[in-house]
């Protein structure tokens, strides 16, 4: 099992008051990095034997212009002074090994950000990696981002939440791989030759998060005819005030996953599971996001009432009509929500118009999140196998399974005599399709949602103007 590394605070940081992309070097850098990457594999290799492949010369001069470039930004950054350092060694022991596999576990092992969270704090990052949602290649990529750590936040994840890996984190500019609907920045995504044998960060843009939730949020409100309270439809307007919901959103949602009654592995990766079961752990962990938003309301944080409708809107608008339908766990998440305050008659469609129970709601999503806290306990008692159909039989109380589905016919459909990682095969990919509801809204976001790849909060109050 990975080891968890909890770094100490590091206190007296500041953040350098020029902003690092209007440096002259960073346009240089950038482009040499974006001509690097064409010529990369998609395990961030060069192949200098393929027609039309660069010489080794030509790389190793492109090569030379991304280290010139990163050591002249890096007395900019004297926090990463060590990082900066490893990373120089690193591009240059990939162009003495001929450009095969790249490996950054050094300078990978040097980035310590979690231990240096301040608020407006930049970072220079450079590294061959994929980009969650993005580009699923390990190209080379060049990050340059600013924490989001102010102190309110700081003092929530000190008394309440402690979480001390995390980073809230926001675009200045990047290179292509972020030109996605990627909005995260995580170690594991990173080509290294073996594995570490600890993490010690993981980032969430939310600026992007912000931007593409307030833009989508803003086209469904029209769409259905949404009635909004006063101060939710500011802060649709309001991109700080949104940054700061997904920021402590992401937090408490982080460290969900390794809180409450949970499976032997929290965050499920090394585990082989039907994928309603990622799609309620995820919901699990929104909601409790949620729950702890409306007590943070009543002790009287704005932020806990803005979290509050992130949730409720990101999940029910976004999350079902983004992505294909192959085995969509958080649009699988996005239906239920929406079905159990549906059914529960928080949510109501008549004369093509939503209309919300704003009293009930939070009472309601707490709720669900109940439910799926118990499902979670009674499962410690349960075989895996039975455990699975359980939770099958939840979400199938709430979502009508496909009528091909051999799991909704139940055990005697399937052959038990197999392992039950193997039974996962015979879940459709769309087990539980949408909803004539969603069909419907997906005919009229889909543009929408489309235009949100590669979105910045400079995006979208451009769009807004």
């Amino acid at each position: 099992m990975t080891e968890i590394l909890v770094p100490e605070a590091v206190e007296g940081v500041t953040a350098p008051a020029a902003r690092i992309v209007e440096h002259p070097a960073w346009p240089r850098l950038k482009t040499a990095v974006e001509t690097v990457r064409p010529w990369q594999s998609a395990d961030g290799s060069i192949d200098l034997a393929a027609d039309g492949a660069p010489s080794h010369a030509d790389v190793t001069a492109t090569l030379d212009r991304i280290v010139a470039a990163v050591e002249e930004l890096a007395p900019l950054l004297p926090h990463n002074e060590s990082y900066h350092r490893a990373l120089v060694a690193d591009l240059r022991r990939w162009a003495a090994d001929g450009f095969q596999v790249p490996d950054f576990l050094d300078s990978l092992l040097a980035f310590a950000p979690a231990s240096q969270r301040a608020d407006g704090l930049q970072h220079l990052v450079v590294f061959p990696m994929y980009t969650q949602n993005g580009n699923p290649d390990r190209n080379l990529e060049a990050v340059v981002l600013r924490m989001v750590w102010p102190e309110w936040l700081a003092e929530l994840e000190r008394t309440r939440y402690d979480n001390p890996l995390f980073l809230g984190i926001t675009f200045e500019d990047f290179t292509a791989g972020y030109d996605t609907n990627s909005a995260v920045l995580f170690p594991e995504t990173i080509a290294v030759r073996e594995a570490p044998e600890r993490f010690t960060w993981g980032g969430i843009f939310c600026d992007r998060e912000a931007a593409r939730f307030r833009k989508v949020t803003h086209a469904a409100v029209d769409i259905l005819g949404l009635d909004l309270p006063a101060d939710i439809d500011a802060m649709i307007d309001d991109q700080d005030r949104c940054e700061q919901a997904f920021v402590l959103w992401d937090m408490v949602h982080d460290r969900t996953h390794s809180h409450g009654d949970l499976p032997f592995d929290p965050f499920m990766i090394k585990q082989r599971q039907p994928f309603w079961m990622y799609g309620l752990e995820e919901l699990r962990c929104d909601l409790t996001a949620f729950k702890e938003a409306v007590n943070l309301e009543a002790d009287g944080f704005a932020q806990g009432r803005d979290v509050q409708f992130a949730v409720l809107f990101d999940r029910m608008f976004r999350f079902p009509v983004t992505g294909d339908r192959n085995r969509n766990y958080d649009g699988l998440g996005g239906q239920l929500l929406f079905a159990y305050l549906h059914k529960h008659d928080v949510v109501r469609w008549t004369d093509n118009k939503l209309r919300i129970d704003w009293e009930r709601a939070p009472q309601v999503t707490n709720q669900l999140c109940a439910e799926i806290e118990k499902l979670y306990r009674d499962g410690i008692d349960r075989p895996k196998l039975v455990h699975w159909f359980a939770a099958h039989d939840f979400v199938s109380t709430y979502l009508s399974p496909h009528p091909g589905s051999r799991w909704a016919k139940g055990p005697d459909a399937l052959d038990l005599t197999q392992p039950p990682r193997k039974l996962v095969d015979d879940v459709l990919a769309d087990e539980f399709p949408l909803s004539m509801f969603y069909e419907a809204l997906s005919k009229k976001l889909k543009k929408t949602i489309a235009e949100t790849k590669g979105i910045t909060a400079q995006g979208v109050e451009r769009a807004a103007a």
